[in-house]
């Protein structure tokens, strides 16, 4: 049985709850105070059919919030324009898409939320029963090094010779398995021995960076010995019921198809530009100056120097640290560069 971690941080302005198995990060959850209630994955609402769409098969519905939901519809489904339904998330909005709904039943009255989805102190406690979690000072850290890892584009693997790349693009998500063989060791030993271990990787950083849709992984060698790869990928991803596999192609590229449920990490944390967002630096920011007051408890004081924008969206979040954290705007300060210190 592997061992568990689990750690919570609780900054003011977002929460982290993170997941290790083994020493290994499988989940990075992030809950952030401003995030639309209605659009969280889980939460039950009250909505509003506004729209149907025969060439989509589904249905736009109004929560209450900005972006409407799509209801995906079966056949035999007949809505009707204004009609109430009560609706589930099932998976989060992502960039230019709105969230994904399951009917639940009829409903009555405006737009509005049922049921909040669960926080991430819950789904911690779903995800790992029994296990108590890790606050403060160490989560802060867990959630750091989790969040580089999630954002990563390459991932090396020493002991076992292998480098993986992951990219995903508006169509699918692409995971290309290097191995470099080592002497002594039987090549298609070696070779198999790689797919197993970079699949395995490769599942838990797609769950890491919370990646649907289609994949393709390019793995170690042809098509040749594709019957024990489809065995290694359906390990590696059973702890996905939904997932659905295609054939290993004879060029030794295996696709298979994953359901989308939570926004990608890269898009909850960048923005389009693929930089940083504001908020996502002035939240690290707070959750710097935590970690320092929590590694400095002598001193009686300490400032974050940061950039305008950083500073409007931090300063509120700073002051519900205590009188001891406080944030002062430094127009010299390059953005996502602030500095933590006494007065």
């Amino acid at each position: 049985m592997s061992a568990v971690e689990v750690f919570l941080d609780e900054t003011p302005g977002e929460t982290r709850g993170v997941v290790l198995r083994d020493g290994r990060c499988t989940h990075l959850l992030i809950q952030r105070e401003d995030d639309p209630a209605e659009t969280r994955l889980g939460a039950r609402s009250i909505g509003r059919v506004v729209e149907i769409n025969p060439g989509l098969r589904g249905a736009f519905v109004d929560l209450g919030g900005a972006t409407p939901g799509f209801l995906p519809l079966k056949r035999q489904d007949r809505p009707i324009r204004g009609e109430r339904l009560e609706v589930a998330v099932v998976a989060e909005p992502r960039r230019g898409k709105g969230a994904t709904l399951r009917r639940l039943g009829s409903g009555e009255g405006p737009p509005r939320l049922l049921q909040a989805a669960p926080d991430v102190a819950e789904r911690l406690r779903v995800l790992a029963p029994d296990v108590e979690s890790i606050t403060d000072l160490a989560a802060i850290d867990a959630g750091i090094e989790a969040e580089e890892e999630a954002l990563s584009a390459t991932h090396v693997f020493m002991s076992h010779g292998i480098d993986l790349a992951l990219e995903r693009t508006r169509a699918l998500a692409a995971v290309d398995i290097d191995y470099a063989a080592s002497g002594g060791r039987d090549p298609k030993q070696g070779r198999a021995a790689a797919n197993r271990e970079g699949l395995r990787q490769a599942a838990r950083l797609i769950g890491l960076k919370r990646w649907g849709g289609l994949v393709v992984i390019d793995l170690v060698g042809d098509g040749q010995e594709a019957e024990a790869q489809m065995k290694a990928a359906r390990a590696a991803f059973a702890h996905e019921p939904q997932a659905v596999f295609g054939p290993v192609s004879r060029f030794g590229l295996m696709q298979l198809s994953l359901p989308w449920r939570e926004a990608p990490i890269e898009e909850v944390l960048r923005g389009a530009d693929g930089a940083a967002t504001v908020q996502t630096r002035a939240l690290a920011l707070v959750r710097a100056l935590r970690r320092q007051m929590l590694s400095d408890t002598r001193a009686p004081r300490l400032v974050a120097y940061c950039h305008p924008e950083e500073a409007r969206v931090a300063a509120p979040l700073a002051a519900r640290l205590g009188p001891r954290a406080a944030v002062q705007v430094d127009p010299a300060a390059p953005a996502g560069r602030g500095r933590i210190q006494e007065p």
